[in-house]
């Protein structure tokens, strides 16, 4: 009759490091190997990890930035694109399961003659999480209130748009011949005065790539002497007189609002995200992405639109 264990204590098997482990063992031995964070078993001729289908991985997913407003004419100035909604945490993922990965594009800037910009994509890990695209950067006429997105787009002569909770923060508010910047993922866009755009607020920094990077920095507001400077992040800087720029590729970035003094600019375009999935394993589990490895952990990395295998 085999022996049945009650009780809510379990079994605890023996524990070794990989360099400690035996050294004659048996066929079938089996133990939890404290350098894989791994139980492991002998085969007779090598040691086999006992993988669960369920496990642990990190991720991180920034949404597309929001283009920024345009100018028209005179003293015209369009607000700073919002960043992408910026996500970062640890999910259960199932071993063979697929997972469709979305990364959002950025938004367009807007048409020059005073236009809002469009509202960043959303990026999705599908079952797992959905960051929301950046808000559009006002414009001083007809939209002037920054759009509300994963962080608020910089408002023309008026209030900034809202961020997301636990995503992005609000867009700054305009003045007459300036702009606010767009919000970031750690910061308020800066509020604008007299002729002198607002700085975007910054972003994040995550190291699931296997080094600090910082993601969806808000895009700096236009204004008609001096634009507001990108927030760190990938914001696009805005235009003293000037067009804006653009956010930073893959960061979730805003764009930058563009300022007309005797003509038009259209507004800078929203950075597009990324999503990036991270794993401490002895051998690679997932597949799908640009596959790198760093600190003994795989990491994932997706610049477009694919799946994810784990």
């Amino acid at each position: 009759m085999p022996t049945i264990i009650g009780g809510t204590t379990g079994v605890a098997p023996a524990q070794w490091t990989t360099a400690g482990r035996p050294t004659s063992p048996l066929s079938g031995q089996l133990g939890y190997n404290t350098t894989l964070g791994q139980l492991e078993s002998w085969t007779g001729s090598q040691w086999q990890q006992i993988t669960s289908l369920l496990y642990s991985a990190s991720y991180l997913v920034v949404a597309g930035g929001g283009g920024a407003g345009a100018s028209g004419a005179a003293v015209s100035s369009g607000g700073g694109g919002g960043a992408g909604g910026f996500l970062a945490s640890t999910a259960s993922f199932n071993s063979g399961t697929s997972y469709t990965i979305t990364v959002g594009a950025g938004g367009a800037g807007g048409v020059a003659g005073n236009n809002n910009g469009t509202q960043g994509t959303s990026s999705i890990l599908t079952g797992i999480v959905t960051a929301t695209g950046g808000g559009y950067g006002g414009n001083q006429t007809t939209n002037p209130t920054g759009g509300a997105g994963g962080s608020g787009g910089g408002g023309a002569n008026a209030a900034g748009g809202a961020g997301t909770s636990g995503q992005g923060f609000a867009g700054g508010t305009g003045a007459v011949q300036s702009t606010g910047g767009g919000g970031g993922a750690s910061a308020v866009g800066a509020t604008s005065s007299g002729t002198v755009g607002a700085a975007g607020g910054a972003g994040s920094s995550n190291s699931i790539s296997g080094s600090a990077v910082t993601y969806a920095g808000g895009g700096g507001g236009a204004g008609n002497t001096v634009g507001g400077a990108g927030g760190a992040g990938g914001g696009g800087a805005g235009g003293g007189g000037v067009a804006g720029t653009a956010g930073t590729a893959n960061t979730g970035g805003g764009g930058g609002g563009s300022s007309g003094v005797s003509s038009s600019f259209a507004g800078g375009a929203g950075g597009s995200g990324i999503v990036i999935i991270s794993y401490v394993s002895a051998t690679q589990r997932g597949t799908g992405g640009t596959v790198t490895s760093s600190g003994g952990s795989y990491i994932h990395t997706f610049t477009s639109s694919g799946t994810f295998t784990a």
